[in-house]
């Protein structure tokens, strides 16, 4: 017999609480092309614009890696040690 249970809590988690969690231990890989990474992290060198790239980021979205392959930014996750998540 399945029995539903809930959990509740009653302190929740503030967002920078919530932010931290799995930092240096998850990441994710997003493609994105080089535009609009210039245009989400300003402060980046300057590359050339409309290439088709992959960033991995950290669980609190701060970018590890910026290259031109998924294979390239996953592997530096698994050299790292760290569990690749999907984000939908």
């Amino acid at each position: 017999m399945k029995q539903d249970r809930t959990f509740t809590q009653n302190d929740p988690l503030t967002p920078a609480e919530f932010a931290a969690l799995g930092a240096g231990e998850v990441a994710y890989v997003k493609p994105m092309t080089s535009d609009e990474l210039m245009r989400l992290y300003p402060h980046a060198p300057k590359i050339e614009p409309g290439l088709h790239l992959y960033t991995l980021l950290s669980a609190d979205g701060a970018p590890i890696l910026v290259t031109d392959t998924r294979e390239a930014a996953t592997a530096n996750a698994w050299e790292h040690d760290l569990k690749m998540v999907s984000v939908h």
